[in-house]
């Protein structure tokens, strides 16, 4: 069994670091699982999930020119298929151009008179003393 990126294989855990866990694959290679990779949730130690001498099945991320292969437990895992969210209800179809010119104009009209209205009250409080009793 080659590793190719993709492919998800059986391992050993060799070593624990502080950033993740060295795991020896078949044909005598190594990966290493990053901590972000060691579990769903946040892993503050990586000791707190894996000890040396685990069996893991892991999925291989990459592979460098290099040689170095990034590994990861998580994605390894299979998880149930998540059900697709009801449909949402058919949108209206697409207004009719004259629709939305008989709204902008709507629109612009009574822009239009709440704008003088406004106009109107604002004049007449500038007048001050000397403005309409």
């Amino acid at each position: 069994m080659s590793i190719e990126v993709g492919s998800k294989v059986k391992g050993k855990v060799t070593g624990i670091k502080k950033f993740g866990a060295f795991v020896e694959l078949p044909e005598g290679k190594s990966g290493l699982v990053h901590i972000s990779e060691v579990a769903d949730n946040y892993v503050e130690n990586v000791e707190d999930h894996l000890t040396v001498g685990d069996d893991v099945e892991v999925k291989v991320l990459s592979i460098a020119d290099d040689g170095k292969i990034s590994l990861s437990i998580k994605k390894a895992k299979e998880r149930p298929r998540r059900q697709k969210p009801a449909q949402k209800p058919a949108q209206k179809p697409a207004q009719k151009p004259e629709d939305f010119e008989k709204k902008l104009s709507n629109f612009l009209k009574d822009s239009e008179d709440k704008l003088t209205s406004i106009k109107r009250q604002t004049e007449s409080r500038r007048g001050g003393r000397g403005a309409r009793r």
